[in-house]
């Protein structure tokens, strides 16, 4: 039965393998067992489910999964926590903990050999640094993902489901937002967490298209003018565009892109919705088509 979901019960698993919180890996372990079951309620884990988790610390969370779901894989990278893992989950034999760095993983392999290449549910409580890394490394390696629910920073949630016009809104928007449908499903106290953040945080929903909500025919050169369009935020669409290092039109092939989309020349890149950047990005598509 889970049991970590406390603050004594976590303290005791502290002391009693003396663990060091290391920030290097933005370690906040949740102490609120309300707050772990609407997690595993959100993510609607089922025994039919394999769920990846990423950063399960001393294995809190992972209990509460381990009990709803068929099989999990926790996988963390700090060696100091696998010894603990290996305690608090001894019960459980529907669990596998990888001592690795989730970026380095095979996961379209592992869902392969784990889950016979079937959507995988991914479950985590991430560090606020590498939240971008690893949310865009799911959806760009062609992982079979069902949906991916994850505590984040509530600034990072609020910069995932939000539009042009915001200054939220950026190239991480703009990402989670052609592969997924983005829901924020409840927020939470810093003071849920041990050690407690400087910043409050939300449970956010990623569950996966089917089909992107835009056609396009690049998906790589639709990021590539996204990130380019935001590096420069103060900057127009064109000098943007004109100054990126991953792009090789002329300010000529720019300015008549940016108007082959009705736009004028002066706007700026956060003004622009996804379907724009399709559209921006096709239009580049035809210099190239002329080329070869």
């Amino acid at each position: 039965m889970a049991y970590l979901g406390s603050p004594s019960a976590t303290k005791e698993v502290i002391n009693k393998y003396r663990f060091a919180f290391q920030k290097k890996y933005g370690q906040n372990f949740l102490i609120d067992s309300n707050v772990l079951k609407s997690i595993v309620d959100a993510a609607e884990i089922t025994k039919d489910d394999f769920v990846l988790e990423i950063g399960p610390g001393i294995g809190t969370m992972t209990q509460y999964l381990c009990e709803a779901a068929g099989q999990v894989v926790a996988v963390e990278i700090d060696r100091m926590l696998i010894p603990i893992l290996q305690d608090t989950l001894s019960e459980y034999d529907n669990v596998e903990i990888m001592n690795q760095d989730v970026l380095k993983v095979d996961i379209k392999s592992l869902a392969q050999q784990k889950n016979g290449g079937k959507p995988i549910k991914v479950v985590a409580n991430l560090p606020y640094y590498i939240t971008t890394p690893i949310i865009m490394s799911l959806f760009e390696s062609e992982v079979p993902i069902e949906s991916i629910t994850i505590m984040v920073q509530k600034e990072v949630a609020d910069r995932m489901q939000t539009g042009p016009g915001s200054k939220d809104y950026g190239a991480l928007s703009l990402a989670v937002q052609y592969y997924a449908e983005v829901k924020v499903m409840f927020h939470v106290s810093a003071s849920c967490f041990m050690p407690k953040p400087n910043v409050d945080s939300a449970v956010i929903k990623l569950t996966r298209h089917t089909r992107p909500p835009v056609e396009v025919q690049n998906e790589k050169l639709m990021f590539q003018i996204i990130r380019a369009s935001f590096n420069q935020r103060r900057k127009t669409l064109v000098n943007g565009l004109k100054n990126s290092m991953e792009l090789n039109f002329s300010k000529d092939e720019i300015v008549e892109a940016v108007h082959g989309i009705g736009k004028a020349e002066t706007i700026r890149g956060e003004a622009l919705t996804l379907e724009e950047f399709a559209e921006l990005s096709n239009q580049f598509m035809k210099y190239q088509n002329q080329i070869s």
